[in-house]
This record gives structure tokens, C-alpha cells and sequence, in this order.
């Protein structure tokens, strides 16, 4: 298995992920679109600002994650670090709509108050089926 093309594949084609926190001792996950920025190596995904995971990522920006398959099992998931981005919704809004039907009316409606966050990671596990997985390192 070509561990880096399959994470590419599977991060270009997969529209969601199961995002996790911790803060004091109480996990939490909540279902987000996302984009992966292949350039930057990060995850881009938006909220409104004044949700209640925005209190959650000041409290503690350690999360993990994991894509959402619609067929099969193939997904990748990792641990990383979130952090609110330099750039807007607006910056990234092409590489949204592009990927997500429908974004472009979210962004349209509600972009003045969606917020950008981006998730840093350094290695994420493919799983292709019960044969195939492996880890790929972002940092080669």
C-alpha cells in the first residue's frame, strides 16, 4: 500500500471528520466538514465563533480526529493540535465549495461569523480494510 497516496485520496474525498476534545476530564466529539491544505500540511475547518468547542479549544488544543467514511471502513485518524488561523473562511472558501456541495451558500449566509481553526499533525493511520493500513508521517 502507498500509504502517502492513500492518505492524500482519502483526505481529497472524504467531506467530514469526527473531531474530539478533553477539558477536564470530559471528552466530547462533534461532526465537522473539513479541507486539507497539502501545501500547509493542516486540516481547515470553520465554526461559528461563539460555539461551545471555540471555549473548548481555549481551554485545551489538544484534539484527535478521525474521517468519516460512506462506504467501507477506509478513514484516517490522528492526534494533533488545533489553533485558530491567520486566514478566513473567505481565503479558503474556493478549496470548501470545490469540495463540499452546498458550502458556497454557508459561506454566503454565515461567513462574516464562521471562524477558521486549523488541526497540526505530524502522523495519521490509513486503514484501507483489516489488510491494509499503515502510518504516514506529514513530516517527510
Amino acid at each position: 500500500m502507498n500509504t502517502k497516496r492513500e492518505f492524500i485520496r482519502l483526505m481529497n474525498s472524504q467531506t467530514e471528520i469526527a473531531l474530539a476534545t478533553c477539558v477536564a476530564d470530559q471528552p466530547n466529539v462533534r461532526i465537522v466538514n473539513f479541507y486539507f491544505d497539502e501545501a500547509a500540511k493542516t486540516i481547515l475547518f470553520s465554526t461559528f465563533g461563539d460555539n461551545d468547542k471555540v471555549r473548548e479549544f481555549e481551554a485545551g488544543n489538544k484534539v484527535a480526529f478521525t474521517t468519516i467514511p460512506h462506504e467501507g471502513n477506509e478513514h484516517v485518524r490522528a492526534k494533533g493540535r488545533v489553533k485558530k488561523s491567520s486566514r478566513t473562511i473567505f481565503d479558503a472558501a474556493k478549496y470548501f465549495i470545490e469540495k463540499i456541495s452546498g458550502y458556497k451558500d454557508t459561506i454566503e449566509q454565515a461567513g462574516d461569523y464562521l471562524v477558521l481553526y486549523e488541526i497540526i499533525f505530524e502522523s495519521a493511520v490509513v486503514t484501507l480494510d483489516f489488510d491494509n493500513a499503515g502510518t504516514y508521517d506529514l513530516t517527510d
